[in-house]
């Protein structure tokens, strides 16, 4: 994870302007496999939404990541665009705001960690309400961010 954020920083015309901690969760799907470990990225970038999945989709399979078998099953690297400014974008290869962003545990906490809690996710509302939503009882935090 610390690698792949490495790596976006310096994508051209990408700026990382904050990296929530790790954090450690049972996985989503099946439970046969390891942890999975969460963070979450404030990026500023004058790249369109598109573009910018298809580099991080790159940074995956350099990563080893194969995108066919098991949904939700293990993989080396997930990078998920979760919000792009004020954008509702909703296509066949990416839905903005993250659909699983409002209930999701591991998205929020991390998110939170970097956002002001009165973010507005778009369709969704204040970023603070959702976290008021979910707990999390179940996710470690594993380090400081940076």
């Amino acid at each position: 994870m610390e690698q792949a954020l490495r790596e976006i920083a310096a994508l051209p015309a990408v700026s990382l302007l904050a990296a929530s901690p790790l954090y450690r969760s049972r996985p989503m799907g099946p439970q046969d496999q390891p942890d999975f470990i969460n963070a979450a990225a404030c990026l500023e970038t004058v790249r369109p939404p598109m573009r910018l999945l298809a580099e991080l989709q790159r940074l995956e399979a350099a990563h080893g990541r194969q995108r066919h078998g098991e949904r939700w099953g293990p993989r080396p690297l997930d990078l998920d665009l979760l919000i792009f400014g004020l954008a509702r974008i909703n296509t066949l290869n990416l839905t903005v705001p993250h659909p699983g962003l409002a209930v999701r545990n591991f998205v929020l906490y991390p998110l939170a960690d970097i956002a002001p809690r009165d973010l507005r996710v778009p369709g969704y509302g204040r970023l603070d309400a959702l976290l008021a939503r979910v707990d999390g009882d179940d996710l470690e935090k594993l380090g400081a961010g940076e």
